[in-house]
This record gives structure tokens, C-alpha cells and sequence, in this order.
């Protein structure tokens, strides 16, 4: 298969890269960046892009699969103009340019708590996306809703606390189905999820993502 990516930069997005790179089901990976990135792979193909140029790549994005893990915190966008920019127009963009090359499959890495109806700015973005994507069309259509992530070397302080709370919660037996992921887990269960041969919209939440990984 010919593996697609956008968000390779974030933390699901190295774990995705790394194991996709790893596995022989996948003979090709582009990833589209800003900039290249400091390391080479027989199997990477590197497209540095402006992502708000899509006519500019939009003929690009072609293969079996599009792995699609973008996302930033409102902190580090600065508003929730620059945040709703990268989080729903950029990845709508990329999955509209997949459907109309024929990628057959959409993998969409979203949030546990998105809902379109949602009063929470974030959430509702998230849930907003899902529905736009679903309109698209995909043969094959996952959208995984994971549990608060563990990234490696994380320096957002508020998501250290949180997973130290939960962490704490669960050894007391309470929030087990929101006990946290790590982001190697969720890459792993994207992966696998490419390598299930069967069409349809696929929604998998919380601690469900585990059994992709299991099976």
C-alpha cells in the first residue's frame, strides 16, 4: 500500500511515521510538511507545501490510504481563528483532495468529546470536521475518538496534570474507560485498521482503540 500523511510532525503523527515506515504492508509513505524533515527512509517521500496553496498539491495526494493526525492547542495557534485554520480547513482540505484522487481509504485521528452540538469550541470544531468528512464519501471511512493521549516528552503542562490525576483515578478503580492512551497505541491502531479489508464508516472511541491493537 501507498500510505499518506499530514500531521507528521505532532506527536501521533512521528509514532505513525516511524511504525509505517517500519511495516512492509506499506512499499510508500509521503507525508506533507512545511519543512523536511532531519532524517531520510527508502520509503519516504517528503512534499514540503504551503497548506494554504491547496491547488498547489492538491494533485499530490494520491494512494491507498490517508493518514490524517493534525491539531494544535489554542495556546499555540494564538486564536481560535489560527486554531479552527489548522484543525478543520487544512484536514478537510487534504481528505476533499484524497476523494477526488480516489483514495479509497480516510483515517481521521478526532477528539473523545467532539460533537458538532457541542457548546465547547473545540469539540464542536471536531465534530464539525467528522461530519464533513462523512459527507465526502469515502468507501472506507475511520475516525478514531482516543481518550486523553500520553505523548512523549509532552511539555503542555495542564495535559501532566491531567494524566497524573487520571493515572491516580484509575488506580482507585474510577474513569477506567477513560484510562489514557498512549500515541504509539493510537498509531498502532490506525495502522491496523488500513490493513482490515472491509468498506464503511468506522467510528472507534476511548478505550476500544486498545483492540486494534490486540486482535
Amino acid at each position: 500500500m501507498k500510505a499518506l500523511l499530514v500531521g507528521a510532525t505532532g506527536a501521533t503523527g512521528k509514532d505513525l511515521l516511524d511504525l509505517l515506515l517500519k511495516d512492509d504492508s506499506f512499499h510508500q509513505v509521503d507525508i506533507f510538511v512545511r519543512r523536511y524533515p532531519d532524517f531520510q527512509h527508502e520509503k519516504l517521500n517528503v512534499h514540503v507545501i504551503d497548506f494554504d496553496k491547496p491547488e498547489q498539491w492538491k494533485h499530490l495526494v494520491k494512494g491507498n490510504v490517508l493518514f490524517s493526525c493534525m491539531g494544535t492547542t489554542l495556546k499555540a495557534a494564538g486564536s481560535k481563528e489560527a486554531q479552527w485554520k489548522i484543525d478543520y480547513e487544512y484536514q478537510y482540505q487534504f481528505a476533499k483532495a484524497a476523494k477526488e484522487n480516489n483514495v479509497g481509504h480516510y483515517v481521521l485521528v478526532s477528539s473523545v468529546d467532539a460533537s458538532p452540538n457541542s457548546p465547547i469550541f473545540y469539540s464542536k470544531m471536531k465534530g464539525q470536521l467528522e461530519e464533513a468528512v462523512r459527507a465526502l464519501g469515502f468507501l472506507k471511512l475511520s475516525i478514531f475518538n482516543p481518550p486523553l493521549l500520553i505523548r512523549k516528552n509532552t511539555d503542555r503542562i495542564g495535559e501532566v496534570a491531567g494524566l497524573k490525576a487520571f493515572h491516580f483515578l484509575n488506580k482507585l478503580g474510577i474513569f477506567r474507560s477513560q484510562q489514557p492512551l498512549s500515541t504509539e497505541i493510537l498509531a498502532q491502531a490506525m495502522i491496523n485498521s488500513a490493513k482490515i479489508k472491509e468498506n464503511g464508516i468506522f467510528t472507534v472511541k476511548g478505550q476500544a482503540i486498545r483492540k486494534y491493537v490486540e486482535a
